[in-house]
């Protein structure tokens, strides 16, 4: 007798060769804050922040189109009166979710002062510090830089980036914000 079925099996299989190790353009960055009252530390904090897309924009156009460099930054406090939201649109002439905190004795936004990169990251070696002036309740921090960004309240300059704290500081007049940023990617 004879197989009428004529039955066969057909197997397949694609093999792809593994790719190499591709790392994503992900820059992030890190606050680092210590909270001193009375010459003691009364608390310290390790707050991500959010790069915005401002920030993302000035770095590729820095790096592949000849962008001017920003060769000042400077770091702010945000109030947590009024505050809303942070945005990765916001922009320094207009952040509608929150307000500057103003109220440190500091004439100026303290500069932040990158040392030389390494490992994938850069950060400043000596701390940006707030001496604060008043009762207040800060929500997080930010960093710009450019022209008339070192001025308190300025709305001009590049935002790089925003940071909310976990939960909101309260500070009192003479406490210390000491403060240490990281960048890496």
């Amino acid at each position: 007798m004879r197989n009428c079925l004529g039955l066969r099996q057909q197997g397949a299989c694609v093999v792809e060769k593994a790719r190499g190790l591709q790392d994503g353009f992900r820059p992030a960055g890190r606050f680092t804050v210590k909270h001193i009252r009375d010459g003691k530390i009364l608390a310290e904090y390790d707050v991500p922040n959010g790069i915005v897309d401002v920030g993302l924009n000035y770095i590729l156009e820095t790096m592949f189109n000849s962008g001017a460099q920003i060769t000042a930054w400077y770091m702010g406090l945000i109030d947590n009166a009024g505050f809303t939201a942070l945005d990765h649109e916001d922009v320094m002439s207009s952040h509608a979710g929150w307000v500057e905190l103003d109220d440190y004795d500091e004439a100026t936004r303290p500069e932040w002062t990158a040392g030389t990169a390494a490992t994938r990251q850069i950060t400043n070696a000596v701390t940006v510090d707030f001496t604060i002036s008043a009762t207040k309740t800060v929500y997080g921090l930010f960093i710009c830089g450019g022209t008339g960004a070192a001025t308190k309240n300025a709305t001009t300059g590049t935002l790089w980036s925003t940071a909310g704290f976990g939960s909101t500081v309260s500070v009192n007049d003479g406490d210390v914000l000491k403060v240490t940023y990281t960048v890496s990617g």
